[in-house]
């Protein structure tokens, strides 16, 4: 077998789940991922921690050491070695690994191994859940698709947020507890946003109505970006088709399903 046809086979069993090589090592890193989780969530305890410390720690490293190989097994694979690298996957898979080494040099950095928890990701295209397949990607297309939309909404909301947090300084003041403008904008966003703390609270009959009124457009508006994003899924879901082909020249996934060829750089699926 030559070097090519290795390259091509790893890159089958790493990348696509439509194999049962692929679905098995794709399984088994799920459930390692999984694992990894559940060790820094017991090793924060600190009664588990002083029993098992070591437990975890060495699982821990065994663990990272596989992800490590498995990352630059990767970089191998692919064509292109720096499209998967600087890919979401790919940083994720990096930040997946660095907290373990960085552990050796800051105290308590291995904590932010927690970030795994994002590889399970995968688990959509692991599964070859078709549906589920479908709803991500959509979603991903709805989003895209709704930015433009939500940044102007989002200006809107700004904009009446440092309004009203304005006034309601200007109306209260800092004995009230609105001791500046910022702390006025926080109380502003907690109370469009419906949160309602209740750490700061006007008291004056006009602050109180203006905090009614923001309170009445919160409600108003919290409905605004799921419908924005609701009319793109509708739009989005008739246009997407599943499939879990990665291309190994570019690392493109949004294939169709009887797709024999990369329709972003032709290369061969």
């Amino acid at each position: 077998m030559t070097t090519t046809n290795i390259r091509q086979k790893i890159h089958e069993i790493i990348f696509e789940a439509d194999t049962p090589a692929g679905k098995s090592f794709d399984i088994i890193l799920l459930i390692a991922i999984i694992l990894s989780v559940f060790i820094v969530l017991l090793d924060s305890v600190a009664e588990l921690d002083s029993k098992y410390g070591i437990l975890f720690n060495s699982i821990e490293w065994v663990l990272t050491i596989l992800f490590t190989a498995e990352y630059f097994l990767r970089i191998y694979t692919v064509n292109k070695a720096g499209k998967y690298i600087f890919s979401f996957y790919g940083i994720i898979d990096l930040l997946a690994i660095l907290p373990t080494y960085l552990g050796l040099f800051i105290v308590g950095s291995h904590y932010l191994m927690i970030i795994r928890i994002l590889r399970l990701l995968r688990v959509f295209r692991v599964l070859k859940l078709a549906r589920y397949v479908s709803a991500a990607r959509s979603l991903r297309t709805a989003l895209a698709g709704s930015r433009a939309k939500i940044v102007v909404f989002l200006e809107v909301v700004i904009t009446i947020v440092v309004i009203i947090g304005s006034i309601m300084y200007l109306v209260e003041g800092p004995e009230n507890g609105f001791t500046n403008i910022p702390v006025s904008i926080y109380w502003a966003i907690v109370t469009i946003t419906t949160v309602g703390y209740g750490d700061i609270a006007p008291q004056t009959i006009l602050g109180q109505s203006l905090a009614s009124v923001l309170m009445i457009i919160g409600y108003s508006i919290i409905a605004v970006p799921t419908g924005i994003i609701s009319s793109e899924i509708v739009i989005s879901s008739k246009k997407n088709k599943t499939s879990t082909q990665v291309c190994q020249n570019c690392l493109f996934d949004d294939h169709d399903n009887d797709a024999l060829y990369c329709k972003k750089c032709g290369e061969k699926l």
